[in-house]
């Protein structure tokens, strides 16, 4: 990783390390050290410490006196996570049935169409990638920068979870369809209709997800 200014350095170590963490390549408990990620990572101290901090405000890791301890994403916050997007992606859709162009629209109908492809195919990384651009793009068309930026984060979190829950067939399928009659309200610009949608689908997301745990 080459450092191309303290900032933007800070910023793609912060990624890095967020996604180790919540994809469990460093599982909870491991005890990192700004040594040790510096060596890892071939950068210097300073966007370690920097990205460390801002890890350790999310609540990812927590100071242990020796070096940073892995905390990660438990079962508790998993389903505080799926309340919390519950009571908001709802408002998120349909605020996008009030924001969203014909262009964007059109771009979501090919991004299920291609999760139904992969759907098909039992492709879970592919149904993963695609899921989450989905969301992504609601969020990000949704005219709230607070609602886009929380959501994200919230969507970020939940990776090794939904990885199960790709590779399940019946509940990918489910996902795909749910994911067509919300597009299908936000082009009718059926604010009410979206947001219901919406929150049933992240209901049923919950619902599956915690009788996996």
């Amino acid at each position: 990783m080459k450092e191309k200014g303290s900032v933007s350095l800070a910023d793609r170590v912060f990624e890095t390390l967020e996604q180790n963490i919540l994809s469990e390549e460093y599982a909870p408990g491991t005890l990192l050290t700004e040594i040790g990620l510096s060596e890892s990572l071939g950068v210097s101290r300073t966007p370690v410490r920097e990205a460390v901090r801002r890890l350790e405000q999310e609540g990812l890791l927590r100071e242990s006196g020796k070096g940073m301890i892995v905390v990660g994403i438990s079962k508790e916050d998993l389903g505080d996570i799926y309340e919390i997007r519950e009571r908001i992606e709802g408002l998120c859709a349909a605020r996008a049935a009030g924001h969203m162009t014909d262009g964007q629209i059109a771009a979501l109908r090919e991004t299920v169409e291609l999760q139904e492809f992969y759907t098909q195919k039992k492709n879970a990384a592919g149904i993963r990638n695609i899921d989450s651009a989905l969301h992504e793009a609601i969020y990000e068309n949704c005219g709230s920068r607070i609602l886009r930026d929380t959501l994200s984060s919230l969507h970020r979190k939940l990776q090794r979870y939904r990885k199960e829950s790709v590779t399940d067939d019946a509940r990918a399928a489910l996902a795909a369809a749910e994911h067509r009659a919300i597009i299908d309200a936000i082009a009718a610009h059926d604010a009410a209709g979206a947001e219901a949608l919406m929150v049933r689908h992240i209901q049923n997301a919950k619902k599956h997800i915690l009788e996996k745990e």
